[in-house]
């Protein structure tokens, strides 16, 4: 949903190579969502993240394990990760709790893609990674033009389902803080990602263990859970934040940063299916309009329609949720 990206793009592979990991971890971010409305039903949002990462920790630390892979051992880095951490695992997956409260799962995977359009503007003004071009600031403008859309501020603004998407926006700019953050702090290292992302899970699972009993009291055991929210922990945990992201890592690897980070494109286009076909859910017809300008504005930010120049291959932007990666 942040994830480490490599800066090193390899020798072209074969499409057959990394497809099916490409297409599978556009299903697992893009299922999330679904994962997250069915969990917040008898999960007080804030439980579910915690259950949700901790099962991710977990998964992590034993893929560090078989790998023989080690956590930081430099302060330095565990202190950068106390940010990375709450801003980039657990505000913004609970306030997609608190958001799906209030709307559909499909709207939130929706709103998990304008995570590119708040990194660009905080990379350039604040952190100074990278530069405002004419091409970024027409894909900015795109973009928060399809924001307004999926809104729908001529309908008028205010209730609960606003509310709602409000906070998933909200999730979305906390990406959009850590990831640039990331780049700036941690991602030069020389740790590997996996073992990066191991210990900002853990740091949050620590940070979530100390505020859920303030904010929503004791964590209920889990098994007093039905069978389908304990089934969508393990999964957002397991599989959308621990598996995703040796997928993530793969995809990198065999078809470059560049080419990894489009997964972007799909992951809504996964949650509007899901959320239809198991939910039941339908959109209003501003809302996949809006999500549409949104993309097409990414897309001119990143320079996919840009003519390629022949040399070194570029250096990739760092992208979402690894949960991991832009992803939920």
């Amino acid at each position: 949903m942040s994830g480490v990206n490599v800066d090193t793009t390899p020798d072209r592979a074969a499409l057959r190579s990394w497809l099916p990991g490409f297409v599978a971890l556009a299903a697992i971010w893009g299922s999330s969502f679904l994962f997250i409305k069915v969990g917040v039903t008898e999960l007080h949002p804030v439980h579910l993240t915690l259950y949700r990462v901790a099962t991710g920790a977990a998964t992590l630390l034993v893929v560090l394990a078989v790998l023989r892979d080690r956590l930081p051992r430099d302060p330095r880095v565990w202190a950068h990760l106390l940010v990375v951490a709450a801003f980039g695992v657990a505000l913004p997956f609970t306030l997609f709790g608190f958001g799906e409260q209030r709307v559909e799962s499909m709207l939130a995977g929706i709103w998990n893609a304008t995570t590119p359009l708040i990194v660009l503007p905080l990379a350039v003004l604040v952190f100074r990674t990278e530069r405002l071009t004419a091409r970024r600031a027409i894909g900015l403008a795109l973009g928060f033009a399809g924001v307004l859309v999926v809104l729908g501020v001529w309908e008028g603004v205010g209730g609960a389902h606003f509310t709602g998407q409000l906070m998933c926006f909200g999730a979305a700019a906390c990406y959009g803080l850590a990831i640039p953050y990331q780049k700036k702090f941690i991602a030069g290292s020389a740790y590997s990602g996996l073992s990066l992302s191991a210990a900002q899970l853990l740091v949050a699972t620590a940070q979530l263990a100390l505020v859920a009993p303030l904010v929503a009291g004791a964590p209920p055991v889990p098994t007093g859970l039905s069978l389908r929210v304990v089934a969508s922990v393990l999964a957002l945990g397991a599989l959308g934040t621990g598996l995703a992201f040796v997928i993530n890592m793969r995809n990198i690897r065999l078809a470059g940063a560049s080419t990894a980070s489009t997964v972007t494109y799909l992951i809504p286009v996964f949650a509007v299916l899901v959320g239809a076909v198991v939910l039941g859910e339908r959109m209003n017809w501003h809302q996949p309009v809006g999500a549409l300008v949104v993309l097409v504005g990414v897309a001119v930010a990143q320079g996919l329609f840009a003519r390629r120049r022949p040399g070194p291959a570029p250096v990739a932007p760092a992208a979402r949720p690894v949960e991991p990666a832009a992803r939920a």
